[in-house]
C-alpha cells in the first residue's frame, strides 16, 4: 500500500473559511484580522474581553529525546486534540510557529504529519503571518540604535567591549557566529566584536512568548539589558529609547494566530522559541486565550521532557501562573531499540530486547515529569513495522512506572486513531490528582538552580563552571536577579551534552561554557557543552531539494 506523503495530504484537506473556525470558539468575525481566508488574528480587544471566564484544563504533550528513528510530538499534539473534539470535549491546539533555519536545514516542517495536521502547512512552514520577520526586525532595530548611540557620542557612556545585544536572522548561517562590525574607517563607528543567533534564540522571542498583553510587552522591552559601561552599570534598552518603537513593530505579531486541523479543529499557532537554545513553548497570550476557549487547551513543549517540560514547568508555568492537569510523553517503539542500541537501517527487524532496554530513557522522563506533581500517560505513536510484542514490552515497562502507554493510530487515522488516549487524559485531567509545583523556588541562588536541573532532571553528578562564570551569577544576584529562573541551553538528544550518549546516563558531568542575561524575558540562559544559539547547515541542506513544480507547488519542504 503506498502512504500519501504528508504534503500531499495537506494538499486534499476541506479547510473551512476561518470564520466559521472561529465561530466554534465564540470569537466574532470582526474579532479576526484575515490572512487570506484560512489563517487569522484574534484581535487584544477580544481577548481582553475574556477576563474573568473560567479556564479550561491545560494538557502538556513531551516527548523522550529525540532520535532519527523520530517520535512525533507535534503530530500527536495535533491528534489529541482531534481526538478530545472527537469524544465531545471542546479542545483547542496551541502549538508553535515553524523557523526556517530548520526548514531549510534538516528538520523539516512543524505542523504535524499524516492525518494529524494543522493546515494551511505551507504557509506555516514559511512566512506564514510575518511573525518571526516582525520579531527579527524589531531585535535589529535595537541593535542598530546601540551602534547609532555609541557613533554620535555615546552619551550613556556604552563600554564598546560590553555590549552583549547581538543581531539575529532567522536562518541557519554558521558564518555569522563571530564577526566583527563597523568596520571601514570614521564613517562606519568603532569597530567591535559580536555575531548572530537565530532568531528563535532571541530575547524578543522570549519577551513576545511570555508577555501578557503590549504594555506588559512594551516594559518587558524595556527591561533588556543591552551593555554595560566601564564601571559595569548596566544600559537598558529604554535607555536608549528603543522600548516604544520595538513595540510598534511587534504590534501585530503579539496577537494570536487561528488555523485549523485537517478536521477542522482549531488551533493556536504563535511563536517559536527552540527548547534546546530557548524556552521552547508557544506563546502565554495564546494558551491562556485558548483556556478561556475551550474545555481543554493541549498544548506541546520543545524536543524531549528534560528540556520542553523542564522549561514548559519552571519557566512558562511559574511566569504564568499556569498549573496543568495531565501531562503526554510521545514515545516510539523505533525510537525505544535507537536507545537500545540498534541502528537506524536495522529499525525494521523485531528486537524486543532492544526495545526494553531502551525503556530507560522514557522512564527517566516519566519520573521527571512526575516529579513537578502533574500526572503522565505515554502515547506509543504507532507505525507500521511495530510488532505486537514489542508493543506489549513498552506497555508493561510503563506500568512497571505506575503509568499506562497507549497505542495511537492518528497518523493514519487521525481522531479516530487516538480515541482512547483522548479517554484518558480526560480522566487523569478530571481526577483532580494533579498538584503542580515547579523543580525549584524562586529564592534559590542561581547556580544552585542549575545544579537542580542538571541533578534531578539530568541526573548529573556535578556542573562544571568557571570562577568568570560563578562571579557573573553572583553579580547578577548582586543588582537584583537573583529569583529568575534557568533556561538550560543544551544538546537535545541526550540527558548528557554529549549528543551521542543515548538512554538514560548516570555519573556524568554538565559543564557551563557561557551564561546570560534575559532580564525583559525574565530568566538566566545556560550554555553547555558545544550547543549554538546559531545553528549550522548540514553537509547536504534540505534546502538544495526545495522548489516549485510545474504546478506552482512547493515541494521538498517535507
Amino acid at each position: 500500500m503506498a502512504f500519501k506523503t504528508d504534503i500531499e495530504i495537506a494538499r486534499e484537506a476541506k479547510k473551512k473559511p476561518i470564520v466559521e473556525i472561529g465561530k466554534k470558539l465564540g470569537i466574532p468575525s470582526e474579532h479576526l484580522l484575515p490572512y487570506g481566508h484560512d489563517k487569522a488574528k484574534v484581535s487584544q480587544d477580544f481577548i481582553r474581553s475574556l477576563e474573568g471566564r473560567p479556564d479550561g484544563k491545560l494538557v502538556l504533550v513531551t516527548a523522550i529525546n529525540p532520535t532519527p528513528a523520530g517520535e512525533g510530538k507535534t503530530t500527536t499534539t495535533v491528534g489529541l486534540g482531534d481526538g478530545l473534539n472527537r469524544i465531545g470535549k471542546k479542545a483547542v491546539i496551541c502549538i508553535r510557529e515553524a523557523s526556517l533555519g530548520p526548514n531549510f536545514g534538516m528538520k523539516g516542517g512543524a505542523a504535524g504529519g499524516g492525518m494529524a495536521q494543522v493546515v494551511p502547512m505551507e504557509e506555516m512552514n514559511l512566512h506564514f503571518t510575518g511573525d518571526f520577520h516582525a520579531i527579527t526586525s524589531a531585535h535589529n532595530l535595537l541593535s542598530a540604535m546601540i551602534d547609532n548611540h555609541i557613533y554620535w557620542g555615546n552619551a550613556l557612556e556604552i563600554d564598546a567591549r560590553r555590549v552583549v545585544w547581538r543581531r539575529v536572522m532567522d536562518m541557519n548561517d554558521r558564518a555569522l557566529r563571530d564577526i566583527v562590525v563597523n568596520l571601514g574607517g570614521v564613517s562606519n563607528g568603532f569597530p567591535r566584536q559580536t555575531g548572530f543567533d537565530i532568531t528563535v534564540a532571541s530575547e524578543v522571542m522570549a519577551i513576545l512568548c511570555l508577555s501578557t498583553d503590549l504594555e506588559d510587552l512594551q516594559k518587558r522591552l524595556g527591561d533588556i539589558v543591552v551593555a554595560y559601561r566601564r564601571d559595569k552599570s548596566p544600559i537598558y534598552c529604554r535607555d536608549i529609547k528603543a522600548d516604544g518603537a520595538m513595540t510598534v513593530l511587534l504590534k501585530d505579531a503579539m496577537q494570536p494566530n487561528l488555523v485549523q486541523t485537517l478536521e477542522n479543529n482549531p488551533a493556536f499557532v504563535h511563536g517559536g522559541p527552540f527548547a534546546n537554545i530557548a524556552h521552547g513553548c508557544n506563546s502565554v497570550i495564546a494558551t491562556k486565550t485558548a483556556l478561556k476557549l475551550g474545555e481543554y487547551v493541549v498544548t506541546e513543549a520543545g524536543f524531549g521532557a528534560d528540556l520542553g517540560a523542564e522549561k514548559f514547568f519552571d519557566i512558562k508555568c511559574r511566569k504564568a501562573g499556569l498549573k496543568p492537569a495531565a501531562a503526554v510523553i510521545v514515545a516510539t517503539v523505533r525510537a525505544m531499540k535507537m536507545n537500545g542500541g540498534v541502528a537506524k537501517a536495522d529499525l525494521g527487524a523485531e528486537n524486543i530486547e532492544a526495545v526494553k532496554k531502551g525503556c530507560a530513557n522514557l522512564g527517566r522522563h516519566i519520573a521527571n515529569v512526575k516529579g513537578f506533581g502533574v500526572p503522565v500517560v505515554v502515547a506509543i505513536n504507532h507505525f507500521v513495522s511495530d510488532t505486537e510484542a514489542e508493543i506489549r514490552a513498552v506497555k508493561d515497562y510503563v506500568a512497571q512506572q505506575g503509568s499506562e502507554a497507549i497505542l495511537c493510530k492518528h497518523w493514519a487515522q487521525g481522531s479516530a486513531g487516538i480515541e482512547d488516549l483522548a479517554r484518558k487524559v480526560v480522566q487523569l485531567a478530571e481526577g483532580g490528582s494533579a498538584n503542580f509545583a515547579p523543580l525549584y523556588p524562586d529564592e534559590m541562588p542561581l547556580f544552585q538552580k542549575v545544579e537542580t536541573i542538571a541533578k534531578r532532571i539530568y541526573h548529573a553528578d556535578e556542573v562544571l563552571a568557571d570562577k568568570q562564570v560563578r562571579d557573573q551569577l553572583h553579580a547578577w544576584e548582586k543588582a537584583g536577579y537573583g529569583h529568575l529562573p534557568i533556561c538550560m541551553a543544551k544538546t537535545q538528544y541526550s540527558f548528557t551534552t554529549d549528543p551521542n550518549v543515548r538512554g538514560a546516563p548516570t555519573g556524568h558531568s554538565v559543564p557551563v561554557r557561557e551564561v546570560r542575561l534575559s532580564a525583559g524575558a525574565g530568566f538566566i540562559v545556560v550554555i553547555c557543552g558545544e550547543i549554538m544559539t546559531m545553528p549550522g547547515l548540514p553537509k547536504v541542506p534540505s534546502a538544495e531539494v526545495i522548489r516549485l513544480n510545474d504546478a506552482g507547488q512547493v515541494e521538498g519542504l517535507f
